[in-house]
């Protein structure tokens, strides 16, 4: 049986840029909390950066989170994040150890 899997995204916006990305971020809480496999989904901001956000995310397994990946929503922001971002996704994957 697979292990659940957390990712860490941070996102850092262009100058003056910074409401835009947080609107379209806020757009993915509600569908992807809906998808299957879904644990959990948080939207953080950074508390001295207003332009710098972090997702965490914990997906049922590998599987749930590709699914989720190939979603057009993320699809499309990828397309679009261009002109939104300052600098490309930081996006780690992490696993709980459990003594």
């Amino acid at each position: 049986m697979e292990k659940p899997v957390t990712v860490i995204a941070r996102l850092k916006a262009k100058p003056g840029k910074e409401e835009a990305l947080k609107e379209t971020l806020l757009l993915f809480l509600d569908p992807s909390r809906k998808e299957e496999g879904c644990i959990s989904y948080e939207l953080h901001i950074s508390d001295h950066d207003p332009g710098l956000f972090m997702f965490h995310e914990i997906w049922a397994d590998n599987k749930a989170l590709a699914k989720h990946l190939s979603t057009p929503q993320l699809r499309d922001f990828i397309t679009v994040s261009e002109d939104l971002l300052a600098e490309p996704m930081d996006v780690s994957l992490w696993y709980k150890l459990d003594n």
